[in-house]
């Protein structure tokens, strides 16, 4: 009997699944003994209960409560808020300027803005520009003045009167004609050049020579305002110089 009990404490079976056995004796006992062994299977199942009741924990076998799902953003969805969010204030402020231009010109914004353009540059007139010589301090070509035409025949280099922009060559017979815009209205034209060293478009300086002759023709330079020649200069030595 105190074996099944041993072996029912490891298993931590409920004890009322105990059978409690008596071995048969050699010499059979009276009848009257039978209350006395149900009495003592009794107290052996309760001395084995009180025993065991502090081994039998009760699990609760029920399903466990599920997780909620938590919603995450992850890096591309951040990326692409910042973005939305980004395009939408740059859209706010366009639209702020814009309007902030069609009724309040005189803002804050405005002024700063215009701060950044360039200035426009007023154009001078033709009295207001300097004129140079039209040949080279070295040149041994004596330059002359007929109404208002500069001229001279001699071998050597020829120079723009002032800074401009070469805006037609023409050439006849191995002789080119060059025309240069000093400003939108105001051009000279030399004419007698044996070489062009200048293309159309080219910018051209005072000080450096825009053609060639070889002494044998005569170089001629005219001024013009909106085409019209002008005869409103004088020579001082071989320098040109305004009369108005």
């Amino acid at each position: 009997m105190n074996e099944q009990l041993d072996y029912a404490e490891m298993l931590e079976i409920p004890v009322n699944t105990v059978n409690v056995t008596k071995k048969k004796s050699i010499f059979k006992r009276k009848q009257k003994n039978q209350p006395q062994q149900d009495d003592i299977k009794e107290r052996v199942v309760e001395s084995v209960n009180e025993r065991m009741g502090a081994y039998v924990i009760s699990e609760d076998v029920s399903d466990p409560p599920k997780p909620e799902k938590v919603k995450t953003i992850g890096k591309r969805d951040k990326k692409s808020v910042i973005l939305w969010t980004e395009a939408a204030l740059v859209g706010i402020i366009a639209i702020g300027i814009f309007i902030t231009n069609i009724l309040m010109p005189s803002t804050v914004i405005n002024t700063f803005l215009s701060s950044f353009s360039e200035p426009t540059k007023e154009e001078p007139v033709y009295s207001q520009i300097t004129l140079s010589p039209i040949v080279n301090d070295f040149s041994d070509a004596e330059v002359s003045l007929n109404e208002g035409v500069l001229s001279f025949t001699a071998e050597g280099g020829v120079y723009p009167v002032c800074d401009g922009t070469v805006s037609k060559v023409t050439e006849v017979n191995g002789t080119y004609t060059m025309e240069i815009a000093h400003t939108s209205t105001f051009t000279s034209v030399i004419t007698g050049l044996n070489d062009a060293y200048s293309a159309v478009g080219t910018k051209v300086a005072d000080n450096i020579p825009v053609g060639y002759s070889n002494g044998e023709a005569e170089v001629r330079v005219t001024l013009y305002d909106n085409g019209v020649a002008l005869n409103c200069i004088k020579l001082n030595g071989e320098v040109p110089v305004w009369t108005v």
